[in-house]
């Protein structure tokens, strides 16, 4: 289970659902949508992670996730902090930085980027557990023959993701791996 910094956090409405925010003094921590998996358990606690309405760079992640999702910006330029993340997490996180709107890729296709072809299954694990879902494009990440598979999301919001960014959408094969 990663372990996040501490942490400032705020919610926020979107067209695609309530989208937690959670900053570090590093930057942007997390982006997760209400029921999303892997949610830390920490956004449970207004005690260990403090809601502040006021934060400055979540209020800029906020502002730049909003005009993301109403097709006005093609990119985020906040600060992250990754550092959840164990290395091999983050460098995950870093190849999915390096896809282009609009791009996708399939998970084979991105470990061998990754110089870890045989470890598909490790990188979708890691790409599973991105904490800053949209920011770091893990929607943009499909399975075998571009088959529309897993996000930690849910499949809508990848679906609606993908479609922002003019992306064809394939037809959902359950059967399909990564």
């Amino acid at each position: 289970m990663p372990t996040f910094p501490s942490c400032s956090q705020i919610t926020v409405a979107t067209p695609l659902g309530a989208v937690h925010l959670a900053a570090s003094a590093r930057g942007l921590a997390g982006l997760w949508f209400a029921g999303q998996r892997h949610l830390p358990a920490q956004l449970a606690s207004p005690v260990a992670w403090p809601v502040d309405d006021d934060h400055r760079l979540l209020r800029l992640a906020a502002t730049q996730l909003g005009e993301y999702l109403a097709g006005e910006r093609t990119a985020f330029d906040v600060p992250l902090d990754p550092s959840a993340g164990t290395p091999f997490q983050q460098s995950v996180w870093q190849a999915l930085q390096g896809i282009p709107r609009g791009s996708t890729v399939s998970y084979g296709a991105l470990a061998q980027r990754l110089g870890r072809a045989r470890a598909v299954r490790a990188v979708a694990a890691a790409i599973a557990r991105n904490p800053l879902s949209v920011v770091v494009p893990c929607h943009r990440v499909l399975g075998s023959g571009g088959a529309l598979t897993g996000y930690a999301g849910g499949l809508e919001r990848k679906t609606a993701l993908l479609r922002l960014e003019g992306v064809p959408i394939p037809p959902f094969d359950p059967c399909a791996t990564t």
